[in-house]
């Protein structure tokens, strides 16, 4: 971690409330400058997995049940077929019908993107969500 650097920031009495509302949730630990530098931290990591070359690392979730016709094999092969990029998978038996789904994948933004788009758009998936992070610019 480089120097720390003090800067001024003025904002309206309203969104400060509403922001130290925001930090005392967070808990006794954080203090406004945490806050703050977590919040830029996030817009870094959100503009860093715009760009579809950058590498990123990538997280999807995804719930489905696991009798719907041939879906887990479905779901299986296009993992295989990505194999490069799918580094580690949790499977979870929710209940008698449900299973939840964690991938972990490594590659380019857009190629991750592509996958989870095609693996939770695969018809018997009930819900699912792709979060990406970076470690470039922090």
């Amino acid at each position: 971690m480089g120097k720390l650097v003090r800067f001024g920031v003025a904002m309206d009495e309203d969104l400060l409330a509403s922001f130290d509302g925001l930090v005392k949730q967070r808990g006794p630990g954080v203090n406004r400058s945490e806050a703050v530098r977590d919040l830029v931290r996030e817009a870094i990591v959100d503009s860093a997995v715009e760009d579809e070359d950058d590498e990123v690392v990538g997280t999807i979730t995804m719930v489905f049940n696991h009798g719907t016709g041939d879906l887990s094999d479905k779901l299986d092969a296009l993992q295989h077929e990505h194999h490069r990029e799918v580094v580690s998978a949790m499977h979870v038996h929710l209940d008698a019908h449900n299973c939840l789904e964690v991938l972990v994948l490594r590659g380019r933004a857009g190629d991750v993107k592509g996958i989870a788009d095609t693996l939770l758009g695969t018809k018997g998936v009930k819900h699912g969500r792709l979060v990406m992070t970076t470690t470039s610019g922090l």
